[in-house]
């Protein structure tokens, strides 16, 4: 039992390890000090705390689906709008924080732009500080700002240090056309692992098509493999 506790080896070198931390420590600085020249440090403060871990996600693990530009700023918009919503009709409450998060994780579910840090900013825009309050709708703009701000440094450095960013639709592997099924009928393909997925009915922050591709990557290792000990048996 307690050998599930042990965590999974990081698939990573260091070398990627100090890439994503220097890019998260400079784009939070930016996104955080952009914000307090424009609406005040009080305010940028109050939002570091979402941005930090937005970052974690948008520098060391771009390629997640949870990563994408459409789930940041789609994800703190929905927010942002919820949070402040609930906090009009409910009031600046703890009971009535918890609620904001937990329909802004259905509203972001439902716009397909699901964002963690987004519900520690829900939180935050309930439970805000003076500053923040006093800004009352206008807090969106400050939200919106540092998320766009997070963004783009993201967009520049990933690709300044070569990691591709924002991920690409990948496209499947396999293109047998729909007349001439495969050789191997038990050959698994995107459509098959969408059907899988489907069927355990939970959260995955990775797409069918990166699946396939690392199945069939796996495929082309254990055949190297295979051969490298035949011959090897040979010899």
């Amino acid at each position: 039992m307690f050998a599930r506790w042990i965590p999974a080896a990081i698939n990573t070198r260091p070398s990627e390890w100090s890439r994503a931390a220097i890019g998260m420590s400079l784009g939070t600085l930016l996104s955080v000090w952009l914000c307090g020249q424009v609406f005040g440090m009080d305010v940028a403060m109050h939002l570091i705390g979402p941005l930090g871990a937005s970052a974690v996600l948008l520098f060391a693990v771009s390629s997640g689906a949870l990563a994408q530009p459409w789930s940041i700023l789609g994800g703190y918009l929905c927010a942002g709008v919820v949070a402040l919503l609930v906090a009009h009709v409910l009031g600046r409450t703890l009971g009535s924080a918890c609620l904001a998060a937990g329909t802004a994780l259905m509203l972001m579910c439902w716009l397909r732009c699901l964002h963690p840090p987004a519900g520690a900013l829900a939180l935050l825009m309930v439970v805000a500080d003076p500053a923040t309050i006093a800004l009352d709708w206008k807090a969106l703009a400050p939200v919106m700002l540092s998320a766009a701000t997070l963004l783009l440094s993201a967009l520049v450095y990933n690709n300044l240090t070569r990691i591709r960013y924002p991920k690409r639709p990948a496209e499947p592997v396999s293109r047998v056309p729909a007349d001439h099924p495969p050789v191997d009928s038990q050959a698994i393909t995107a459509q098959d692992l969408k059907a899988a997925l489907a069927d355990l009915e939970a959260f995955f922050d990775v797409t069918p098509e990166d699946l396939e591709q690392l199945i069939h990557a796996s495929e082309r290792h254990a055949k190297r493999r295979s051969i490298g000990e035949v011959f090897g048996n040979k010899a």
